[in-house]
């Protein structure tokens, strides 16, 4: 069994006239230590999915099993524990907290969960042990983005979700933040997976997921993936 078994997911909101199909129907799955990328355009449903993948949304219909465990039909408090082991989460917008320091920021993840990384070698690992005692409005937005990767890092997670990650980054710094995410993918056999809107960004993948109008359009496996260095957009 894969990693990840997403299978025949539906997420429907409202009903009757009103119903909105987010996902229907979606099937992918992604194997224990792959990048995965799942492009679409805005409105296609892998946001959605990212959510329900990651215990914050729930499906409406089908099966979504990581590591063996069925999520989909998971209590609320067995998706607790489950995000807070088992997960971690980057967004596009860096949600640090502000009147904290970017290693406080990095301690309220590592507190929560038992298994966690020393924040101090967790923010050193993504090349910010300068900046340990900066605020993040001392910090440009790369910056930020690494104190959040750090952060979700340190929850010592077997899953990394990311949601658009470079979206708010300039195109240098975004590449930066993507050859972190595939060294961590790499060197600590962590499963990652993006979700943009971005196709250049296909080639850096393992596997590569299509998403449209809520259904998955294809799903392809790279062999030998682009290096980040060599990816333009």
């Amino acid at each position: 069994m894969a990693y990840i078994d997403f299978n025949e997911v539906c997420k429907v909101y409202g009903e009757g006239a009103g119903e909105v199909r987010a996902l229907d129907g979606a099937t992918f799955s992604v194997e224990r230590g792959e990048l995965a990328v799942i492009l679409g355009a805005s409105g296609a449903g892998k946001t959605t999915a990212l959510n329900i993948l990651g215990g914050m949304d729930t499906a409406t219909s089908g099966t979504v099993t990581v590591d063996g465990r069925d999520i989909s039909h998971a209590r609320e408090d067995e998706l607790v524990e489950y995000r807070r082991r088992d997960v971690g989460f980057v967004f596009q917008f860096y949600n640090l907290v502000p009147n904290l320091t970017a290693l406080e920021n990095v301690e309220l993840a590592s507190q929560i969960c038992p298994d966690s990384l020393d924040p101090v070698e967790t923010l050193e690992k993504v090349g910010l042990g300068e900046r340990m005692g900066n605020f993040p409005a001392q910090l440009s937005g790369g910056e930020q983005q690494r104190v959040s990767i750090a952060r979700a890092l340190a929850k010592n997670p077997k899953l990394l979700l990311c949601d658009e990650p470079t979206g708010a980054l300039d195109y240098q710094t975004g590449k930066q933040v993507l050859q972190l995410l595939q060294d961590t993918c790499r060197r600590d056999g962590i499963t990652v997976v993006i979700i943009t809107h971005n196709s250049a960004l296909a080639p850096m993948a393992d596997r590569l997921i299509r998403f449209k109008s809520g259904r998955v359009m294809s799903e392809e496996v790279n062999a030998s993936p682009t290096p980040i260095a060599e990816i333009e957009w």
